[in-house]
């Protein structure tokens, strides 16, 4: 009687210890095509462009990324993916032209800003404020 018990209790265990399992460990590489990823920036990073960075990122962005970028925002936990942390510098040794394919295309739960921020200048404007998040 005492293993008929045993199983369904060590399932009912595995199964407990699997809702525990940080949604980052989900994250499978997100693959950026060389003309992305070798891609300059082409919006020097002055504080207009960080400022109108900013303005985009409060607006399009902050909800779910967080107010300093550390994936914390309102609508984070409601995600299926992990938002991740902009201030890491496994983040930020990301290339400029990595961070425009990701915000321009998305993914899963990243929505493609393509028709939100259409002018591409914005997205590069966007990628210099993520920069100031160290």
């Amino acid at each position: 009687m005492k293993k008929k018990i045993f199983i369904p209790m060590a399932v009912v265990f595995m199964v407990a210890m699997l809702a525990f399992v940080p949604r980052s460990m989900d994250q499978k590489p997100w693959p950026v095509p060389d003309a992305y990823k070798n891609k300059a920036n082409p919006v020097k990073a002055d504080a207009e462009s960080i400022a109108n960075g900013k303005s985009l990122y409060n607006t399009h962005c902050k909800s779910c990324h967080g107010t300093k970028g550390k994936g914390d925002g309102p609508k984070a936990s409601q995600l299926d993916t992990e938002c991740g942390d902009f201030t890491k510098a496994t983040f930020q040794a990301q290339t400029d032209g990595a961070l425009f394919y990701k915000t321009l295309e998305g993914r899963k739960d990243m929505p493609s800003y393509k028709k939100k921020i259409p002018e591409a200048n914005d997205i590069w404007a966007v990628v210099n404020y993520l920069r100031t998040m160290k």
